[in-house]
């Protein structure tokens, strides 16, 4: 049997909350895979109105000289949707003034907090939503005779009651079991994370920190225990209500039933191989999610990535995942949108591909694949044919040395499998700002491939009655059968299993054994040596 690193078929807890049934996929990997860049978790389902998005994500720092697990959610309720009764329901506003409204998190850090004083946190929260003074209040500003200006919430923006709405107050949540403490804040969701939504909305971010040497999956657990609960206050609102009765939602690192790999919805978690070249794209669209502190800092994000490497080692992928990391739109230039056949067409057709960049609304990630076809140096030839090239490639240099300053919003990522044959004044620094190998993937690298592979697959299709995949899988010994293959290699020999399987049973009308060690050992011995797909 596989080691758990290398299971295919993830753990799978399942447990009852708020009123509705949850399916936590791998909860123990999760754990596991969490780094500096967050592992994003997708609850699969449908949520009630107004609730239009649920995200959850993990992710690991270092406080106080100690390493810790982060967990954070944020509950996006559409412009307009949200419910009057939002501000008493989520921050704890139901009862006395009392009520523990304990910490104040800067919308700019996750990590910095101070004690705020109940009584000033109370009364703002109140202004804040137009529902008056909690409980006839006191006189002022609503602090107990005495209390400093010390103790109120500031932020490096200033004090939380200078500031507009976008930060409320916070109040706590505890699950007792697990000892799970997660605060709870209000906030105007801003517009480059979630652009597909439309018009910004209201955001519920729910977020804990857990020491490292303790973290377990009844953290886990508990995190989307107490999300859900937010969930139900928000969709139904009175006590006793169960507005999630009779539901089922799957978390997990990759949505069941949702987009393979290679498709427009691949993310970050599903590549495989390339621990070091994600981590770099997770660092990348922190930029992009914190916009203000690299104004503050006067920072500026890479305007351009070139990723290099032979065919087949997912850097088109890498690009589409880069995307979905940022939240971004993804647009895609092929050759014959820029290659005419006609003199000074193909430098218009540049031009007007970054005229209409510059006016993006919106992050957009845009890729240019297969970049050496696209763009190249003939070098000094003087016949018309060099010139023409050369041509072509200055436009794409002058409009790249201004993108960034006139939309930087923007990010470009150009593919080759011919780093030589682009020139280097073209991918210099300024332009494209990072350039990256990315490999065939080595022992270690096709074994973490085939575990996503087949984990996604499984999440996918496998359901009550129908095994896809046999319990003697060893990705390890798979990995080892397929040294120099690539990504796309272990994706065909997946391919092709799949069909051969799906083959044998429309012939027969017999259901065919779920796919085994030595099935996938004579496909991968078929694609080595050529040979036509079942």
């Amino acid at each position: 049997m596989p080691d758990q690193e290398f299971d295919p078929r993830p753990g799978v807890e399942t447990f009852e909350a708020a009123g509705c049934r949850v399916t936590l996929v791998d909860p123990a990997g999760i754990l596991a895979a969490a780094g500096p860049g967050r592992v994003e978790l997708v609850p699969e389902g449908q949520f009630p109105a107004p609730v239009r998005q649920v995200r959850l994500g993990v992710a690991t720092q270092v406080r106080d000289g100690r390493p810790v697990h982060l967990l954070a959610a944020r509950v996006h309720v559409g412009a307009g949707d949200l419910p009057d009764r939002l501000g008493t329901a989520v921050l704890g506003l139901t009862g006395p003034v009392s009520v523990l409204l304990a910490r104040k998190i800067p919308g700019t850090d996750q990590l910095t907090s101070r004690i705020a004083d109940v009584g000033s946190a109370a009364a703002e929260a109140y202004r804040r939503l137009g529902l008056g003074r909690p409980g006839g209040g006191r006189a002022g500003n609503g602090r107990r005779p005495g209390a400093s200006d010390s103790r109120r919430p500031t932020t490096p923006d200033g004090p939380a009651s200078s500031r507009p709405s976008a930060a409320g107050q916070t109040t706590v949540r505890e699950d007792e079991v697990a000892g799970l403490r997660a605060t709870v804040t209000y906030e105007d969701a801003p517009p480059p994370v979630f652009p597909a939504l439309g018009r910004p909305g209201r955001v519920v971010v729910l977020r804990a920190a857990v020491p490292s040497d303790q973290v377990s999956s009844a953290h886990l657990r508990a995190m989307v225990t107490l999300v859900l609960a937010v969930v139900a206050e928000l969709t139904g609102g009175m006590p006793g209500a169960e507005p999630l009765a009779g539901r089922s939602y799957v978390v997990g690192r990759h949505p069941a039933g949702g987009p393979v790999e290679g498709s427009e919805h691949v993310t970050l978690d599903q590549v495989g191989g390339l621990a070091d070249v994600v981590a770099q794209f997770r660092q990348i669209a922190l930029s992009f999610r914190h916009p203000r502190v690299m104004a503050r800092w006067g920072a500026r994000r890479p305007q351009g990535i070139l990723l290099y490497g032979p065919p087949g080692t997912g850097k088109t992928m890498l690009a589409r995942a880069l995307a979905n990391e940022i939240g971004a739109s993804f647009r895609e230039i092929r050759t014959p949108e820029i290659l005419d056949k006609w003199l000074g067409a193909s430098e218009r057709n540049i031009k007007r591909i970054f005229r209409e960049a510059r006016r993006y609304r919106e992050p957009t990630v845009m890729l240019f694949d297969e970049f050496d076809s696209i763009i190249s140096y003939a070098g000094e030839g003087g016949d018309a044919a060099s010139q023409a090239v050369n041509a072509v490639a200055g436009i794409f240099k002058q409009e790249m040395n201004s993108l960034i300053e006139d939309n930087p919003n923007v990010i470009v990522v150009a593919t080759t499998n011919f780093p030589h044959r682009v020139d280097e004044s073209l991918t210099r620094s300024g332009r494209f700002d990072i350039k990256m190998a990315i490999p065939v993937p080595d022992e270690a690298g096709r074994a973490e491939i085939f575990v996503k592979m087949v984990r996604e697959l499984v999440a996918r299709h496998e359901v009550a009655g129908f095994q896809m995949f046999a319990d003697d899988l060893d990705p390890v010994e798979l990995a080892r059968a397929t040294r120099g293959m690539t990504g796309a290699d272990i994706k065909e020999a997946l391919r092709r299993v799949q069909l051969a399987k799906a083959m044998q049973e429309a012939r027969t009308g017999v259901a065919a054994a779920p796919i085994s060690q030595s099935d996938l050992i004579r496909c991968i011995a078929e694609l080595r040596q050529g040979g036509a797909a079942a």
